[in-house]
Formats: structure tokens, C-alpha cells, sequence
């Protein structure tokens, strides 16, 4: 018979000595739990073994969590080539860099249901199991924790305080900002030492953190493009980041209703990628659907697809060539002919 040793023998035999407590004299249980607490204490010394029985701080390393990030966004993103090749590079970059000199920061632009909030979530669920419900994944939602504009100042130092105390806790803690849009200039620019090329700052050190924006600021440039990428006869598939990244940056920090009018995170170049998400087409939508049918076990019924894609609303007024809410409604819509 071959014996288990290390750490995930010890745990095994923890397991054991505490299950038979009942028959063992009160010396022998002493010299148990001794040996309990020496195997308690082996187990926690290997961290990977210890991260079976609770979350740790990077729960995946950096070649799996690009992997993952890579699939699930192969799988149940459409319409956007651009942030798939973008957001596997500079995440996938970002965690494979044993030594980067600043935060990974990305900003994240589009109309609503383009997919800026879904592709926040598979980041999170790339590193770490629990994603959006990690201890290590903070979200803020502008509307719910910074709705007063007289209470900017209180705000950015509860800011600062709990971006402080949770890196200090985590290294590789991704903060998520969303309806940046909606947040009262100049509050974001409290985190703006977080994000900047220091080493330490006052003994904590914040380069393996990861900071992601969302915002609808910047749709209207990004359609812009687009459309006439469309009137031009080009390819939808034929746009690259440079051009759109330079106009949506410009876009947002002149937008006086953007949380990042006049930022100086955009000033000093601390965002390191404007994510521009096109607006989704018919054929998008469709696929939306498709996948949605798919998820919920269901079989795929391309006339129900069609209705439900129908239903929507397209613009501009004449070509009609975008839904105006992207693939954010067709979940609800899908209710309606299912009897749930």
C-alpha cells in the first residue's frame, strides 16, 4: 500500500485522528491534536494545497487565467475583435510580468449592451474562481456609492482607504468602476498615485493591481467610426484600435458629464488602453440569442431568434443598422416565449 506523504497526507490524517477522537485515552488524544496542529501547520507552509481549501490572492497563474480569458471570450463575446485582442494581450501580458512597473488600468467604452460589464466579469472569473464574488474583486457602481456631489471630498478619502487596506491584503486586487460616466468629476482623480510608476507608497506597493472602468462615454465616437467604416464599403472586422483610441481618450476627457472630464489620469497617460465596443449589428444580436437558447439547455429555434431580434430597435433612423441596446434586453425578451 503506498502512503500519502507531505502536507495532503498530514491533512488526510488530520481527518482521521479527529474522526476517532471518541476511542482514543485522554494522553494519546493530547499527543493527536499535537500531531494535528504540526499537520495544520505543514498544510498551510504549501500555499497551493492551503488555496484548495479557501480563496487565495492570484488563485490562478498567469498562463491559465489567459487561457481561460481567451476561451470564454472566443465563446460568448460577439461583434467586438477588437477587445478580444486586446484585453487577452494586456491581460495576459499583465499577469505573465513578474516585475511591471505600474498597475494594468483599462478603460472600457460603448453604448449599454455592448458588453463592457461582461467582459469585466470574465476577467474576474479568469483569475479567480469566485469572480465578481471574489473577496479579491471590488466593485463600485457610481450612482450607489458616490451619488452626492457634496460629498466628494468624504468620498475619495473612503476611496483611497479602501483601495489602500485591500491591496495591502492582495497585491493582485482588481477594482472595477463602473457608470464612470455618471461619477463627479474630479473624484477619480484621488486614486491617481495607485495608478502612477512608484515602487511603494507608503510601504505598499500597487503594480500587481488591476483597475477597470466602464463607461458609455465615448459611444457616440466610436459610432461615428464605425458608421463610416460601414459607408465606405470597409469591413467592420477591418477596424484597429488606432482608430479609435486616440479619438475616444479625447472624447472622454473633454466630455464635462464624464467622471474623467479633464482627469488627470488621462493627462498624465496612466490609462494604459481605451477599450472601444463597437455597436452590435443584427446578425450580433442574433447570435446573442443563440447563445442565450444554448445556456438555458434549450433547443436552438432560428425563427424564435429571429423574432426576438426583430423586436429590438436599430439605428440611425434610415440605415438601421445598430441595436440601440445591444444584446442587453434579449435575455427578458427571451421569457416571453418560453413558459419558465
Amino acid at each position: 500500500m503506498k502512503l500519502l506523504r507531505g502536507p495532503l497526507g498530514a491533512a488526510l490524517g488530520l481527518a482521521l485522528l479527529l474522526s476517532s477522537v471518541q476511542a482514543v485515552e485522554p494522553i494519546s488524544l493530547g499527543l493527536a491534536l499535537a500531531g494535528a496542529a504540526s499537520a495544520l501547520t505543514g498544510l498551510i507552509s504549501y500555499p497551493r494545497l492551503y488555496c484548495y481549501f479557501r480563496e487565495c490572492c492570484l488563485q490562478r497563474e498567469g498562463a491559465r487565467a489567459g487561457a481561460a480569458l481567451r476561451e470564454d471570450l472566443d465563446k460568448k463575446l460577439f461583434g467586438q475583435h477588437l477587445v478580444k485582442k486586446v484585453i487577452v494581450k494586456a491581460v495576459s501580458g499583465f499577469l505573465n510580468n513578474t516585475n511591471p512597473k505600474k498597475p494594468l488600468t483599462l478603460s472600457l467604452h460603448g453604448w449599454t449592451g455592448t458588453g463592457k460589464n461582461f467582459v469585466s466579469k470574465i476577467i474576474a472569473e479568469s483569475i479567480y474562481e469566485g469572480g465578481l464574488n471574489s473577496n479579491y474583486v471590488h466593485q463600485f457602481v457610481s450612482t450607489l456609492h458616490f451619488p452626492h456631489a457634496h460629498s466628494v471630498g468624504q468620498y475619495k478619502d473612503q476611496l483611497q482607504s479602501w483601495i489602500r487596506g485591500n491591496v495591502s491584503a492582495c497585491g493582485r486586487s482588481i477594482f472595477i468602476f463602473d457608470e464612470m460616466d455618471k461619477m463627479h468629476a474630479g473624484l477619480i482623480d484621488s486614486i491617481k498615485p495607485f495608478l502612477d510608476y512608484y515602487e511603494q507608497l507608503d510601504g505598499v506597493s500597487y503594480r500587481r493591481a488591476i483597475f477597470i472602468f466602464l463607461s458609455n462615454a465615448g459611444a457616440e465616437k466610436i459610432t461615428e467610426v464605425a458608421l463610416n467604416f460601414w459607408k465606405s464599403g470597409k469591413k467592420r472586422e477591418d477596424m484597429e484600435l488606432k482608430d479609435l483610441e486616440a479619438g475616444v481618450s479625447l472624447s472622454v476627457f473633454n466630455n464635462k458629464n464624464s467622471g474623467f472630464w479633464h482627469s488627470s489620469l488621462i493627462d498624465r497617460n496612466l490609462i494604459d488602453y481605451f477599450v472601444p465596443f463597437l455597436p452590435l449589428e443584427y446578425k450580433h444580436v442574433k447570435m446573442c440569442v443563440r447563445a442565450e437558447l444554448q445556456s438555458r439547455g434549450y433547443v436552438v429555434d432560428e425563427e424564435i431568434i429571429t423574432k426576438v431580434a426583430d423586436e429590438l430597435t436599430y439605428f440611425p433612423k434610415e440605415e438601421k443598422i445598430y441595436s440601440d441596446k445591444g444584446c442587453k434586453t434579449v435575455f427578458t425578451k427571451l421569457d416571453f416565449y418560453y413558459d419558465l
